[in-house]
């Protein structure tokens, strides 16, 4: 506490890889998850991957004393996974889901039907003159990578980054202090990272930081971890940092992040880790100033035009890929309803009495038929889904090349 009108908030952020039936050790960590929040102090918890939601009941009935307030966030097939623990009321929420997430014949990866996004509860501190801190969101995560030298992936992650941006420069206004706590899978120098901090002027805890302590560089997937997959980090030796706690003030308060602390492969005072990824502990020191804080970007403009350049162009490149795929699903379409028209006139042939002399193939003919309909079903569907994708793309390009052009246009 600093002084008679400074706020100390602790924030705990952890993706606790919660897939059912595949995780491994899912409930004993649930249980350890929750017995270290309920003993330890702090304000607000911000869950990734909560996929369950047995999980986050048994959750909310074991911190229900110590964290009174919580939401769970529900969207896509399998749940966002999302949700938030508070010591502080909340006093509405609100989530934004987004407009692409990969692909829903990717089966193996998954984020298509989990319909990744992005959670607002707006909590009311009452601490220091009736603060409003927005938590955007106190879960959120973006497309994972899964490649990072072919990733086909980041249009999508980049289209995310944009619309998340926008969506905190047009949500919190009313904001006093802006939160952004998830996994945004995405390394500090990426260009979604850069675009997402610099649109919006959030700052990142583990680069302010007075005090850190944890995994070297900050990392949150590390090879000590039991858990994570020894061979995607092999180009990473320490490990990779995608974990963020990301704040900002909006109107007349300042805040400083104090200490950063991370895990460091096992949770404290166990033999297992959380999770997959390291949690991410910080403490914000929030304060009144005497003159509002303006909101304007956190990057210098003319580097600003470069980072929106450098992610229109890799929005470019998905949307041409896209294109392509339309097209290919189109033609694939177009040739089974003409191989189906094929069938049509042949049957009809045999119908009349045309070529009689020869015996008409029910059986194969009754094998190529669903064929060529589960074909023409498949790349409708595809075709469809591809066509959504080329517009979303194609607004997100002419969205950034106004970003730019105001940008550029400014004395």
């Amino acid at each position: 506490m600093e002084g008679e009108s400074a706020l100390q908030l602790r924030i705990f952020d952890l993706n606790c890889w919660g897939i059912r039936y595949l995780s491994k050790r899912r409930q004993e960590r649930v249980e350890l998850i929750g017995d270290t929040l309920r003993r330890e102090g702090f304000d607000l918890v911000l869950l990734q991957e909560v996929w369950s939601e047995q999980d986050y009941n048994n959750l909310k009935g074991k911190l229900g004393s110590r964290y009174p307030f919580c939401h769970y966030f529900r969207s896509g097939v399998i749940g966002s996974g999302l949700c938030v623990f508070s010591r502080f009321p909340i006093l509405d929420t609100l989530l934004y889901q987004y407009s692409l997430n990969g692909y829903p014949y990717m089966l193996q990866h998954g984020d298509w039907f989990c319909g990744k996004s992005v959670g607002l509860p707006r909590a009311g501190t009452g601490m220091v003159g009736d603060i409003t801190v927005s938590l955007f969101p106190l879960s959120h995560q973006l497309h994972a990578e899964y490649c990072r030298e072919k990733d086909a992936y980041l249009p999508h992650r980049l289209v995310q980054a944009w619309e998340l941006a926008q969506f905190i420069r047009h949500t919190s206004k009313a904001a006093d202090v802006v939160l952004l706590g998830g996994d945004l899978n995405m390394h500090p120098e990426d260009v979604g990272i850069r675009l997402l901090c610099g649109w919006t002027g959030l700052q990142d805890a583990f680069a302010e930081a007075t005090h850190f302590e944890g995994c070297e560089d900050g990392c949150t997937l590390i090879p000590k971890n039991c858990f994570t997959d020894k061979a995607e980090l092999l180009p990473f030796p320490l490990g990779i940092r995608i974990d963020y706690i990301l704040y900002k003030a909006i109107s007349g308060f300042t805040v400083m992040c104090k200490e950063l602390k991370t895990t460091t492969g096992t949770a404290p005072g166990t033999d297992i880790p959380f999770s997959d990824h390291e949690a991410v502990m910080a403490t914000l020191h929030i304060k009144r100033q005497g003159q509002a804080a303006s909101d304007t970007l956190g990057t210098a403009e003319p580097m600003m035009a470069d980072v929106v350049t450098e992610a229109q162009t890799e929005v470019g490149v998905g949307l041409r890929a896209a294109q392509r795929q339309r097209y290919s699903t189109g033609r694939m379409a177009v040739l089974a309803l003409l191989l189906l028209l094929v069938q049509a006139t042949a049957a009809l042939g045999t119908l009349v009495g045309l070529g009689t002399e020869q015996p008409f193939p029910k059986l194969s003919f009754s094998l190529l038929a669903f064929a060529a309909i589960g074909i023409l079903l498949l790349a409708t569907c595809l075709h469809l889904f591809h066509t959504t994708e080329v517009k979303m793309l194609q607004g997100t390009e002419e969205q950034m090349r106004m970003a730019l052009r105001a940008l550029q246009e400014r004395p």
